[in-house]
């Protein structure tokens, strides 16, 4: 046994069968991936082997030389001209010396530490970093364009890097634009970030498949696009003719992607006006995923009131269970303590105006406690009730620095033990239950001051009464 390898305990054993399963599931994706990429031996005993065998192809030489490395990751023209004269042969793969350790199974409960390495070509290097010049040299000097030694094309890499030019120079000398990588990607599906915009619009030029489908996930550019929250590549895709409620392999259509994607408070606008733009091209906001988690569940999940307020306005289904028998409502409560900054009382304010079932009465001291950093949310929430029975188990549900931070309010709500609702608030009850599911249809059109519709409609007032 090697000083680098040693026997795990059964215990141990169990705590790496993910590692396991993870290390299953790369081998199928590089068994699947050879099948569109070029093949080639990895090993330079493997290479040897090969050339003895009559008749073989060559196959690509292995170049560990630093000094062309070191050429290729500086971009550097004048010596690559002296290191590639005319009728020399660009057409090898380069193996850097070290990389990053991981471990390997050997196979009966022995796993070793094993440099892995990341091989790659000229063209993969020159056009990752945008060296345009180096890349037209390489070229010229007949690299293969679609080498993939690593498991991904230059192709790949120019798009993933967001390098334009070096992947309209790799197409014109026929790069394949839909060449498959050993993760089951395409070169769209790679266009992940604003900046790949240039990069995508080459490729669908040079035949890009628009609703190609990733091999694990099966999800098309649109879905890339909707996920990342990118609006130009949407449509951009749209344009080309993008299957609009293609659903990848989880269900999941490019509406379903955008709203699930979780989003930061700077990433709300730009999710929005992803949804806003495959709504208008005519995505159906009921599609539900395999847990029938619809678009709302999802926006609802997220806290992002901009997009919650259009799929209602399109309709969506505010009452809608998935499997775990939740509405929408349930979702964004469950979150209102992470997501405070989001404003999810325009959320809760939204789905009750629009039909929302309410919090069963005795759940809602466990709400408060949940939502306390959120006395707007709470506001919201209580007055959609006519009566609310508050015990001490209301006030040992809110935290001392929130009693604190929002005493004014919590005061306001405390008091209601020893007082009833306001006449007023008894009125605007009656009158939301007259017009359950109607609410926010018929309020906007009476012929009443702005302020009553804003009270009819759960607008915050900072107390309670």
């Amino acid at each position: 046994m090697s000083r680098d390898s040693f026997v795990f305990s059964p215990m141990a054993l169990r705590s790496l069968e993910k590692d396991k399963d993870m290390l299953d599931k790369d081998k199928y994706k590089r068994q699947l991936g050879s099948y569109h990429l070029s093949s080639y031996m990895l090993k330079k005993e493997a290479t040897d082997r090969t050339l003895l065998r009559p008749g073989a192809a060559r196959p690509p030489a292995i170049c560990q030389d630093v000094v062309v490395q070191n050429a290729l990751y500086t971009g550097d023209h004048e010596a690559m001209q002296r290191l590639f004269p005319r009728g020399s042969s660009a057409n090898f793969v380069i193996e850097p010396q070290g990389g990053e350790m991981r471990w390997v199974a050997r196979g009966e409960g022995l796993w070793s530490l094993t440099y892995e390495q990341e091989l790659t070509t000229p063209l993969h290097i020159t056009a990752g970093r945008g060296f345009t010049n180096c890349l037209k040299l390489l070229l010229q000097r007949g690299a293969n364009v679609d080498l993939a030694p690593g498991g991904t094309t230059a192709l790949h890499e120019s798009c993933e890097n967001c390098q334009p030019e070096c992947t309209k120079l790799l197409l014109v000398h026929g790069a394949n634009a839909n060449a498959v990588s050993e993760d089951g990607l395409m070169p769209l599906h790679v266009c992940t970030s604003p900046e790949s915009l240039e990069c995508a619009k080459y490729l669908l030029q040079y035949g890009a498949a628009i609703s190609g489908g990733s091999v694990d996930e099966g999800d098309t550019p649109l879905h890339v696009a909707a996920r990342n929250g990118l609006q130009d590549h949407v449509e951009l895709y749209l344009r080309y003719g993008a299957a609009l409620d293609k659903r990848n392999n989880e269900g999941l259509t490019a509406l379903n992607a955008a709203c699930s994607q979780p989003q930061e408070l700077h990433d709300l606008g730009r999710y929005f006006r992803v949804c806003r733009t495959l709504l208008e091209a005519g995505a159906d906001v009921h599609t539900a995923d395999q847990d029938k988690h619809t678009p709302l569940h999802m926006a609802c999940k997220n806290v992002n009131p901009d997009i919650v307020d259009l799929l209602l306005a399109r309709g969506a289904w505010v009452n809608e269970m998935d499997y775990g028998g939740e509405a929408p409502m349930h979702n964004v409560l469950k979150v209102v303590c992470y997501k405070v900054a989001h404003e999810p009382e325009r959320i809760v304010r939204a789905l009750l105006n629009h039909g929302s079932i309410r919090v069963w009465p005795g759940a809602l001291p466990t709400v408060l406690k949940r939502c306390s950093e959120s006395p707007r949310t709470i506001e919201v929430l209580l007055n959609a009730y006519s009566q609310l029975k508050i015990t001490d188990t209301w006030v040992e549900s809110v935290s001392e620095s929130a009693f604190q931070k929002h005493k004014d309010f919590y005061e306001s709500i405390f008091s209601l033990r020893r007082t009833p609702r306001s006449l007023q608030h008894l009125a605007r009850c009656k009158l939301r239950s007259f017009l359950e599911g109607r609410i926010i249809k018929v309020v906007p059109k009476l012929d009443l001051p702005t302020f009553i519709k804003n009270y009819l409609l759960l607008e915050y007032r900072g107390y309670m009464n």
